[in-house]
């Protein structure tokens, strides 16, 4: 049975990250804003003490509860989500291939999607295409098997990769046999400074401008047998299932990792969430009209009340849902309830925040106005809104809704 009281090494463990949210990183939040540049100096302190690396994400991932990981990047994005975005981006290249991979693989190339605190190294998960975001079935990148080098031929084009270009592993997710659809895909490790991998045009965005993200460019990318994710004979056991029988019941590549990461995605909005309400909560308190604070106009308290209930349910999904990712699965869509949930509430929230502040809400001088523009991703990438609703009303009603 779920026991969501967060134990002695789990409140250690948040007040450790939050420090460092607060006095590293809030700091320095609008000027990385700003710059729209990855900020290398700020992961390195994360890398530093710890906080960005396989052995923080083994760990995390190790809790039997399945909180520690949700507390951790709430607290973060607490901070700032840019920042927390870039020094969480690379769990998202990571992740696809625990999904996916051999234990060999997994031991093998997790670690480079990090490197050490000498040599930061990134990873990034490539999925979206220019005419592919949400519609994963329809890829256009092919991958081809040349049996007599024991090598696979990538080209394609991947979108909105966070860390595209200037990762070290990039993690990339392929058609082998268009026809199959979503059957017919396979991932695959693409090594630093392997030839025919580039960077396409970087993206000016409305938020998260510190986290890097671009188009991937795969021309005639060859990569060794041995980075086809699972290997080749998992692959064409699957692949013969799916043709026989039209289907191979097993879950795309880009599904696996994306049904593991959405209580995280939750906890990233949650933490911009909370960051806004706090700010708005004080702000209300000090500001002063009609000869008393505003707070105790019910039109602001009532709102800051509302608040406060939407976050502490979007928390409340989310750690059920970290629970139950590790104790027995999603039943119900519970994993996509609280990426949906709290990345709706993200943006109510932060915009709540900028209406208590009024035109200093509107301005940069004040957060509100970047938390705002932050949460909106949440809605839209690693799976929208809309198709968190779809996934939940599969799981509700046992059909194929389309």
């Amino acid at each position: 049975m779920a026991d969501f009281a967060l134990n002695e090494d789990q409140l250690q463990l948040q007040k450790w990250v939050h420090d460092f949210a607060e006095t590293v990183i809030r700091p320095v939040a609008h000027e990385w804003d700003e710059r729209e540049e990855f900020p290398f100096p700020i992961v390195q302190q994360a890398a530093e003490i710890g906080l960005y690396g396989w052995e923080f994400l083994m760990n995390a991932n190790a809790d039997p509860s399945g909180l520690t990981l949700p507390v951790s990047i709430e607290e973060l994005f607490w901070g700032d989500a840019g920042i927390g975005m870039a020094i969480m981006g690379s769990a998202l290249a990571a992740a696809g291939i625990a999904g996916n991979g051999t234990p060999e693989q997994v031991v093998e190339w997790i670690p480079q999607c990090y490197g050490d605190a000498k040599k930061v190294q990134l990873g990034a998960f490539c999925v979206s295409e220019p005419d592919a975001g949400s519609d994963v079935s329809s890829l256009r990148t092919r991958a081809v098997y040349d049996e007599a080098n024991d090598e696979w031929v990538l080209n394609g084009t991947k979108a909105w990769i966070t860390n595209g270009g200037i990762a070290d592993v990039h993690v990339v997710v392929a058609a082998v046999e268009p026809d199959l659809k979503g059957r017919g895909q396979a991932s695959f490790i693409v090594p630093p400074g392997t030839k025919g991998i580039s960077q396409g045009q970087k993206y000016k965005k409305h938020g998260i401008r510190a986290s890097h993200t671009a188009e991937v460019v795969l021309d005639d990318c060859r990569v060794p047998g041995s980075c086809l994710l699972g290997g080749k004979a998992k692959l064409d056991a699957k692949l013969a299932r799916a043709r026989e029988l039209g289907h191979s019941g097993e879950k795309q590549p880009a599904m696996t990792t994306f049904e593991a990461t959405r209580p995280s995605v939750g906890a990233q909005a949650l933490g911009i969430a909370r960051a806004a309400y706090e700010f708005a909560l004080d702000y209300a308190k000090e500001r002063k009209t009609f000869g008393k604070p505003i707070i105790m106009h019910q039109a602001i308290a009532f709102k800051l009340a509302n608040m406060a209930t939407e976050i502490d349910a979007s928390r409340l999904l989310i750690w059920r849902a970290a629970w139950l990712a590790r104790n027995g699965g999603f039943k119900n869509g519970e994993g996509s309830m609280s990426k949906y949930k709290a990345s709706e509430v993200a943006v109510r929230v932060t915009e709540d925040a900028i209406q208590i502040l009024g035109g200093y809400g509107y301005i940069r001088d004040y957060p509100v106005e970047r938390w705002h523009r932050d949460a909106k991703i949440h809605t839209i990438f690693e799976g929208t809104s809309e198709i968190q609703q779809l996934v939940i009303a599969r799981a509700i009603s046992g059909m194929r809704v389309e």
